[in-house]
């Protein structure tokens, strides 16, 4: 399963601050529907994320009732990004 969506990061203050895109509403409720299949708790998903010409594994985070894409700092610096900037982000879901 592969979604592609454009949003904004947001830089979340939690205990341990983090950046990251929240999914758009329609595209959550795919990876609601596919959650049972791929989570391996607490509603973690497993995806692969491109976002320009970065890639890497990681999970997102069920929030609120959607689900965040966590940005690692790496992949900050080197697409040259912050917290307001807009993206496209690409996720793929093996199923």
């Amino acid at each position: 399963m592969r979604l592609t969506f454009d949003g904004e990061i947001i830089y979340w203050r939690g205990p341990a601050p983090h950046h990251f895109v929240p999914v758009p509403e329609a595209e959550c409720q795919a990876l609601a529907d596919a959650s049972s299949l791929v989570t391996y708790g607490w509603g973690m998903i497993p995806v692969t994320v491109r976002l320009g010409g970065s890639q890497w594994t990681t999970s997102l985070f069920p929030k609120d009732g959607g689900y965040l894409v966590p940005i690692k700092a790496a992949v900050r610096k080197a697409e040259s990004l912050d917290a307001g900037d807009p993206v496209a982000v690409e996720l793929e879901i093996d199923i």
